[in-house]
């Protein structure tokens, strides 16, 4: 595992994976640009809407294929993507009347 290419929360995450095989981890994949070989990696890894133009990619990895992404050469790092939550904490917005 090359650590130099991950996020610090993806770093984090990786500690507390149970099972290394089982796709558990939503990341960015940030690439140099890719050739038909480096395609074929990441559609091996179920990595959806790989095409030559794009250099970011998001997929649902598990920890033994965020491994292998990180040793090869064309990708430039790999994120932890984060589930975003509403500001206001959920709650129903509240109407005022004037």
């Amino acid at each position: 595992m090359n650590y130099q290419k991950l996020g610090a929360a993806l770093a984090t995450a990786l500690n507390d994976v149970q099972d290394p095989a089982t796709s558990s981890l939503t990341v960015f994949i940030h690439t140099e640009q890719i050739s038909e070989d480096a395609i074929a990696v990441l559609q091996s890894f179920d990595v959806n809407g790989v095409t030559k133009d794009k250099d970011t990619f998001t997929a649902t990895l598990s920890a033994n294929a965020i491994s292998q992404l990180s040793e090869q050469p064309w990708v430039k790092s790999l994120q932890l993507s984060q589930q975003l939550r509403l500001l206001n904490g959920g709650r129903k917005m509240q109407s005022f009347k004037v």
